[in-house]
């Protein structure tokens, strides 16, 4: 597994995992990533840099100071703090990845087929089941707007013949 830093049109950042470089850029070209914030499809990877400690006999270098920029509404990403997340979000975190998993637990996985399977079991086509799978955003809207009712998973599932 990969992570990338990711960020949306509107400053959001996120983390995305993938299974590789080019997982990404497919899910990048059949328009499968979202913000999980705002739901904005432009999508980008955020830049990255790694944590690196300074030397133990080296003095940190003061920037210049500067006056604040004014707030300018613009659509570039801005950074963000890499402080430690506070104790109360990560366990928030942690509660909503167990939901996940416990509603994942019955849930049958249909991959690409979920926008038929979802359609099928809202027109009475077949029984009603729990199913999770993959949908594009274009098809997620489409079954949206007929009714059906579906939402996105709060943390990236992989299909089971990739797990380990």
């Amino acid at each position: 597994m990969i992570v990338f830093d990711l960020s949306c049109e509107h400053g959001h950042r996120f983390e995305g995992w993938f299974s590789s470089s080019d997982d990404y850029a497919a899910q990048i070209d059949e328009d499968l990533l979202a913000c999980p914030l705002c739901g904005s499809g432009k999508v980008a990877k955020a830049p990255m840099a790694p944590s690196v400690g300074k030397k133990g006999n080296q003095e940190a270098a003061s920037a210049p100071k500067t006056d604040p920029a004014p707030a300018v509404q613009d659509e570039t990403p801005r950074p963000v703090s890499n402080a430690p997340m506070p104790p109360e979000v990560s366990a928030a975190l942690e509660k909503l990845a167990e939901a996940q998993n416990k509603a994942l637990k019955n849930s049958k996985w249909v991959g690409k087929n979920f926008a038929e399977e979802s359609r099928a079991m809202h027109y009475g086509e077949r029984d009603h089941a729990p199913i999770h799978g993959e949908a594009s955003a274009e098809e997620a809207k489409e079954l949206l707007d007929e009714g059906v009712p579906v939402a996105p998973l709060p943390f990236p599932v992989a299909p089971p013949d990739d797990l380990n």
